[in-house]
């Protein structure tokens, strides 16, 4: 499907923005968690955590939040690089969240905590395998394999909670997690300077491709919305680049609220 530019598309675009991108639309989403921490070490570490866990009813989605990074306090990076390897295990030894076990927790933090030694943020580590003439998927595909080398001494996180866009996923929490991280506006706290939000691919949920297939027509009538892979994700970012060329992933927050996080009104704007 051949992007095209369309006026009432765009004017519709701007209007959801207007009314759902705002920080006071964040109670019911994982980011609310990050936003606690000032530091950008600290809030990239959460955000890596939180986005992991993004998958589920949006309550029980904050709790394990909660759960998962309450050890670390409220210096999540500094407390994690100085941990000994017994005291990850033992740590989230009994956490647990849907199919995220203790082994993937104390993977996911066995690779932050490599990334932090090697690099000093997780920011670092992803611009040691990025080349901005490049697709972004390329740097993600290498700072995926980063994470799951640094993770690798015992438990390592599973390959579904952690994917590797080469192999077709949609890996909408992690190119969510790069949205928290790249963009800044009234709901994204930004911090990765050096990646340009012009990159950034759309994170593709249920909640997004099926207003994609059937508010905005981005994506065609007979694809499913039910399993978006990552040809759907890279598609309808080529049709978002068109009304947003310097940051295509701008309407993602307020697209997904009326699904997500209805509320009076919402039924207007026609989004799942």
């Amino acid at each position: 499907m051949t992007p095209v530019y369309r006026p009432a598309i765009a004017e519709f675009l701007e209007s959801i923005y207007k009314v759902c991108g705002r920080n006071t639309r964040l109670e019911k989403d994982p980011l609310a968690v990050v936003l606690r921490y000032e530091d950008a070490t600290d809030r990239e570490i959460a955000a890596l955590v939180c986005s992991t866990l993004a998958f589920g009813s949006v309550d029980l989605i904050l709790r394990a939040c909660d759960q998962a990074l309450k050890p670390l306090g409220p210096r999540p990076a500094e407390v994690l690089l100085n941990m000994g390897e017994k005291e990850i295990v033992q740590t989230w030894a009994q956490f647990q969240y849907r199919f995220c076990f203790p082994k993937d927790m104390v993977g996911l933090m066995r690779g932050a905590q490599g990334a932090l030694r090697d690099y000093g943020s997780l920011q670092a580590l992803f611009l040691a395998g990025d080349n901005s003439e490049l697709p972004l998927t390329k740097a993600l595909s290498a700072f995926v394999a980063a994470l799951r080398r640094y993770s690798a001494s015992g438990a390592t996180i599973r390959p579904n909670l952690l994917p590797d866009p080469a192999q077709g996923s949609a890996c909408k929490r992690l190119f969510l997690f790069l949205r928290w991280m790249v963009r800044q506006d009234d709901v994204d706290p930004g911090g990765w300077t050096d990646v340009s939000p012009a990159r950034l691919v759309v994170p593709m949920d249920t909640h997004m491709a099926a207003t994609c297939v059937h508010r905005l027509g981005f994506l065609d009538k007979k694809r499913s919305a039910a399993a978006p892979n990552l040809k759907d994700a890279l598609q309808a970012t080529a049709h978002f680049v068109l009304y947003a060329p310097e940051d295509p992933v701008k309407y993602d927050f307020a697209l997904t609220r009326p699904g997500i996080d209805p509320r009076p009104g919402d039924e207007i704007f026609g989004c799942y």
